[in-house]
């Protein structure tokens, strides 16, 4: 007996940020045009944590995004769409179960999934993380239709590819968390109590949480640890270290520095719709931190491959960072005395 095939008519588009992008998207198909800045910035998803006690690849565990399925979540509560986030299913028959039937009732389904075993992924891309994003638009056959925003085209991946990354062990597995929009929204929704409500989430995140780990705390923390590095550790271990905080700040997930300049896409629109100067202001101060960012990755990277500057040791390196979070808390201290 042939499987039944089912394919929606659903718009693939690239994006900075997989779960961002595969928001958008959604939202792009249900009839409502919000750009991926703009779900980014609604969904709260910039953040930082730094986790020292926590390992990941036996390096100190550091987010600059927030949690899988919070930019979906959040920017569908905000903007008062009707959503389903399933967060869990521990039975991988019973989680395609459902994907299969969402399909079948014409909703294309966002699912959080690894990506080391990720078929389609070129090598170079494959790595040991679980919070990469993608929806999943058809099924044909024993194949499914995929939309991942990291890539130019759809894509196809078996069942049994599928079972194992939306099943992939580690840090944050994703455990058949699957997400979906019910259905065609309003074409014309009011966007600025959905902004106010998300900017003053995303300062309380970051500059008004007491645990000195997170948000702005949590960099100035980073950056005096990473000053004690080399005589705590030795080089090596220092070198690895700082190596997992590039890799986090350029590579995966989008970036850190990357996730600053979507941000600052998204004040600007904000700021915009509004019609703003303070939120302008602080979109462009938000795009100048991105860059800081980006100095500091290439400053680093010449250290890891020992070609950097004498100025450029692990103190300098620090002070690279000290800046940066002075930088953040300045935007998000500005955001703070905005009334919206």
């Amino acid at each position: 007996m042939e499987s039944k095939t089912t394919i929606i008519n659903y718009t693939h588009s690239q994006a900075g940020h997989c779960e961002s992008g595969a928001t958008s998207n959604l939202f792009k198909f249900n009839g409502l045009d919000i750009s991926e800045p703009m779900a980014f910035g609604l969904g709260n998803g910039l953040y930082f944590s730094y986790i020292p006690f926590l390992k990941v690849q036996y390096a100190p565990m550091m987010s600059f995004r927030n949690l899988p399925n919070t930019v979906f979540k959040r920017s569908t509560t905000y903007l008062g769409i009707d959503h389903t986030v399933v967060k869990k299913i521990k039975d991988p028959g019973q989680a395609m179960d459902a994907l299969d039937r969402n399909l079948e009732n014409g909703l294309p389904t966002g699912l959080q999934v690894g990506v080391f075993q990720l078929t389609f992924f070129p090598p170079e891309y494959r790595m040991h993380y679980n919070m990469h994003n993608l929806v999943v638009f058809g099924k044909e056959g024993n194949n499914y239709h995929v939309s991942d925003t990291v890539m130019e085209l759809p894509q196809v991946i078996s069942y049994d590819d599928l079972v194992r990354v939306r099943y992939a062990k580690g840090p944050f597995a994703p455990e058949g968390k699957m997400y979906w929009i019910h259905g065609k929204v309003a074409q014309e929704i009011d966007l600025k109590p959905a902004i106010a409500i998300a900017i003053k989430k995303t300062v309380k995140e970051m500059i008004g949480i007491p645990f000195p780990l997170i948000g702005v705390k949590g960099i100035r923390w980073m950056a005096r640890d990473m000053k004690k590095w080399p005589k705590k550790h030795g080089n090596e271990k220092a070198s690895f270290y700082l190596g997992q905080v590039l890799r986090m700040a350029e590579d995966f997930g989008t970036g850190g520095a990357g996730f600053r300049f979507i941000y600052g896409s998204f004040l600007k629109e904000a700021g915009e719709i509004y019609n703003h100067d303070g939120i302008l202001e602080a979109a462009d101060l938000m795009g100048k931190t991105a860059n800081k960012w980006r100095e500091f990755t290439y400053a680093g990277a010449r250290n890891c491959k020992n070609r950097a500057k004498p100025t450029e040791d692990y103190g300098h390196l620090g002070d690279m960072m000290l800046e940066i979070a002075a930088s953040e808390e300045m935007v998000f201290r500005k955001l703070e005395k905005i009334k919206l």
